[in-house]
């Protein structure tokens, strides 16, 4: 089959076998795939990244750079073989997207960041049959496409312990902080507010659920922010307001940029009380100063990915129309474009999220 091929820190498109599936997998063709921030970050960190394993997991096997990896964990696909032991739940035709996991005898394997299970910038991939989730007929391929990163940002307000009563900033307007945009708007939280420098991020900000957007270059989105939670006439710079009882509304805010100083910065912007929930994944050594956050009293919860159940439930809200991802698939290319759109994708005035279909 074709693939994007990432090895030896590069992105090359070549032919690599065919994957085959084994006990309780099944061969499915790859309808389309999202281009992940995560994927940038492995391709730009990826000895970081292999470091970090060794650390997290010491004595399980990682990456070989060497090693042809194929990337891609978003996607839609087509049922096209079933393997030994079966059951024969989806017929071969039929659209399918799954969590990029594959179970087998040897554990739990993770599509697009193995060896042995290529992703969705390759034309095949095998997937875990007792993980598939059928895409309803009527929901287009490339909604259902989205489901995987929608899942993310649903994971993130469910950690959030998120109320209607809440005023939610969200920093970072890139695919993840809309998609955490989305689904504040689905659970009735307001007002949204969202900060990014890019002018074309702040109108998909809109567009994806935002009631107000601020340039960080402008003005302090924090400063705005505590505009709209505190009640209207109070001074919240009197040292009396603590002993007045009079308090903002609760404050929540999703850091989805991951690069050092906004943690820090979000810790010096905050209101007291506010929960902070890191949703962006700096790959650098950052700098927080915790006295801001002790005197504050912060929550702060670092999220990652989602659960089987959430999964499921944004398949789900896509389907309905409860939230809509479309507005941030700015490009779709094919298998021999997919090294230049991985570099496209670094100009946040050009693209959000690009779809490959292979």
């Amino acid at each position: 089959m074709r693939a994007a091929v990432m090895r030896d820190h590069r992105l090359v498109v070549e032919d690599v076998p065919d994957p085959t599936p084994g006990p309780g997998q099944v061969l499915v063709k790859t309808l389309a795939c999202g281009i992940c921030g995560s994927d940038l970050h492995y391709l730009s960190h990826l000895d970081d990244m292999i470091a970090l394993a060794h650390r997290t997991r010491p004595g399980q096997p990682t990456l070989d750079p060497a090693r042809a990896v194929v990337m891609g964990h978003e996607f839609c696909a087509e049922i096209v073989d079933h393997g030994p032991g079966t059951q024969g739940t989806h017929r071969v035709g039929s659209r399918v997207t799954s969590m990029p996991v594959v179970v087998s005898a040897q554990g739990i394997g993770t599509v697009g960041y193995s060896h042995e299970y290529p992703g969705g910038y390759g034309e095949l991939m095998v997937l875990s049959e007792g993980l598939l989730l059928p895409v309803p007929d009527d929901v287009p391929t490339h909604v259902a496409a989205l489901t995987e990163p929608m899942a993310v940002g649903l994971h993130a307000v469910n950690k959030a312990r998120i109320t209607p009563d809440d005023v939610a900033l969200v920093i970072g307007c890139g695919p993840i902080g809309l998609s955490v945009i989305a689904w504040l708007k689905a659970r009735g939280v307001g007002p949204i507010l969202a900060a990014d420098f890019s002018p074309a991020r702040r109108a998909l900000a809109v567009r994806m659920g935002a009631d107000e957007v601020i340039d960080p270059a402008q003005g302090s989105p924090y400063t705005r922010w505590q505009d709209v939670a505190w009640p209207a006439g109070v001074d919240r710079n009197d040292a009396l307001v603590a002993l007045s009882g009079v308090k903002p509304r609760p404050g929540v805010v999703f850091e989805c940029v991951g690069v050092p100083g906004v943690l820090n910065a979000i810790f010096e912007g905050s209101m007291r009380d506010t929960r902070a929930v890191v949703v962006g994944v700096c790959m650098d050594v950052d700098r927080v100063e915790p006295i801001l956050a002790i005197g504050k009293e912060l929550n702060v919860q670092f999220v990652l990915a989602y659960t089987a159940d959430e999964f499921a439930e944004t398949l789900r809200a896509l389907a309905s129309g409860l939230v809509d991802g479309t507005p941030m698939v700015t490009g779709r290319v094919g298998l021999d474009a997919v090294p230049q759109a991985f570099v496209d994708l670094g100009n946040p005035e050009a693209h959000a999220k690009i779809l490959v279909e292979p």
